[in-house]
């Protein structure tokens, strides 16, 4: 049995989301292509998805340097030895999470486009301002970078819909109080989308929902 293209597993993703009572259109999807190569890339932009996520920065540019017509998002930790790499390069670096982090980018790229990351899961192991820190951290963010919104991870087990519903009131909370709207609220894998959906999920990161499992 021949494996799924990506373009039929867009297919099915845009169903669910849908099926979710979403409009696809308004969803973005983030193609998640750690692992992936070059040519995974490629057939992902034939499918018609122009945004490509990557987690770490020197996997990501050799990918950038090859096609450089697409949108590439960082989805990893970023370290500060590394953000003169990443700073200014990323169409959206999804992953602040430290007010150091966000000045050592606003130093080297002061208009790059970030989303703070947030540990709702609050497991240690995660990367991600606590929540109850996160809006202080938007609101000091702001005044460096372009904050487009937020970015959580959902629990590894159990139901993720509580820390889904925790990021959406924090961005509510940061919008209030930073007086600007915070459109992208980026939420949901490949094992927990349609939950994050059901939570109100602008921005989906998906790897192996488009790609299969990985090798």
């Amino acid at each position: 049995m021949t494996e799924p293209t990506v373009l039929e597993r867009l297919a099915r993703v845009s169903a669910l989301i849908a099926a979710a009572g979403r409009n696809p259109d308004e969803v973005a999807i983030v193609a998640v292509t750690k692992g992936f190569g070059v040519d995974r890339c490629r057939e992902a932009l034939a499918a018609g998805l122009r945004t490509l996520g990557e987690n770490r920065v020197q996997e990501a540019l050799p990918k950038m340097e090859e096609l450089p017509d697409a949108s590439w998002h960082l989805i990893g930790h970023l370290q500060t030895n590394k953000v003169k790499q990443a700073a200014g390069r990323f169409a959206l670096i999804q992953t602040v999470d430290s007010a150091r982090l966000a000045e050592a980018i606003a130093r080297h790229a002061p208009d790059q486009a970030v989303l703070v990351e947030v540990n709702i899961a609050r497991e240690p192991q995660r990367s991600g301002v606590s929540p109850e820190e996160a809006v202080d951290l938007v609101a000091s963010s702001s005044r460096l970078l372009d904050v487009q919104g937020l970015m959580g991870m959902g629990p590894a087990a159990g139901d993720p819909t509580p820390a889904f519903t925790e990021l959406r009131r924090l961005r509510d909370e940061a919008q209030q109080r930073i007086g600007k709207p915070l459109p992208v609220l980026s939420m949901g894998m490949s094992g927990d989308f349609e939950a994050a959906l059901a939570a109100g999920s602008t921005m989906l990161r998906l790897g192996q929902a488009l790609f299969g499992p990985r090798a």
